[in-house]
């Protein structure tokens, strides 16, 4: 009972990242799913604080609310697919389909013996524009993971620009990521970092950064279910503040399948 309520209250308090999609806040690790094997994840998030009239096509954030279902199904050793539902929710509005997208993912196997686990996951994304001025953007998302006997250190050096919408004229933005978790039997606590650096091949390049660390860690809370938790701050005079995320998962692998 007690982690629900502590989910309700992240749910409540959480707000929106300049560098961050607020519909999502997570930075993916070396996680292939055998054929037929499958996982489920709900990523929560509010905004408290944000802007408190229309914004062009984009409704107000202030007290926004979202909802994303991501499930992910293995095809083979190597290759699965997820997809992600967008759902949102303004005070004075019904809620909302907000979009979905489709995540093919790809992963080197633990046979090539290589230093570092390797994978890659493209994101491709199709939104409501009352949420995201552009309805569709494409995300790269090379995976570098290392794991050792205690702790773990992940790499996600992203690539993003907008396919259509007024985002197109910035060209490709790069969002650094990087995770360090310190690997226990029930709460696992971690470091993550984001970052966003707009415009890098088209000028004016390296436009206004922005950079966010995250404390927080993972719960086991049972044999297929997990809660990851952050809370949020600005490195610099760039960002929102303080943010709260929330992530659940249920991850039904098969035997051996790690």
């Amino acid at each position: 009972m007690k982690g629900w309520i502590l989910v309700a209250t992240l749910l409540y308090f959480a707000q929106q990242a300049s560098a961050q999609d607020p519909f999502e806040i997570h930075i993916y690790e070396y996680e292939p799913l055998s054929r037929g094997s499958y996982s489920l994840e709900a990523h929560l998030n509010s905004i408290v604080q944000g802007t408190t009239s229309p914004e062009g096509s984009l409704l107000p954030t202030r007290h926004q609310a979202h909802l994303t279902l991501e499930p992910t199904i293995g095809l083979s050793e190597t290759f699965s697919v997820g997809f992600m539902f967008l759902n949102a929710w303004q005070p004075g509005y019904p809620p909302q389909f907000a979009g979905w997208r489709i995540l093919p993912h790809l992963y080197a196997p633990d046979s090539w013996h290589l230093p570092v686990r390797i994978g890659f996951v493209s994101e491709f994304s199709f939104q409501n524009t009352r949420y995201e001025e552009n309805p569709r953007r494409l995300e790269l998302r090379p995976i570098i993971d290392r794991e050792f006997s205690q702790w773990q250190v992940v790499f996600n050096p992203v690539f993003e620009r907008a396919l259509h919408g007024p985002g197109t004229r910035h060209g490709w933005n790069v969002e650094p990521a990087m995770l360090l978790r310190w690997n226990r039997k029930s709460f696992s606590p971690s470091l993550e970092y984001y970052g966003e650096i707009e415009s890098i091949n088209v000028r004016p390049r390296a436009q206004p950064e922005a950079h966010q660390l995250f404390v927080g860690g993972d719960w086991k809370a049972g044999p297929v279910f997990s809660i990851n938790v952050g809370a949020g701050f600005d490195l610099g005079h760039r960002g929102p503040g303080l943010v709260l995320k929330t992530r659940l998962e249920w991850d039904w692998r098969a035997p051996g399948n790690h």
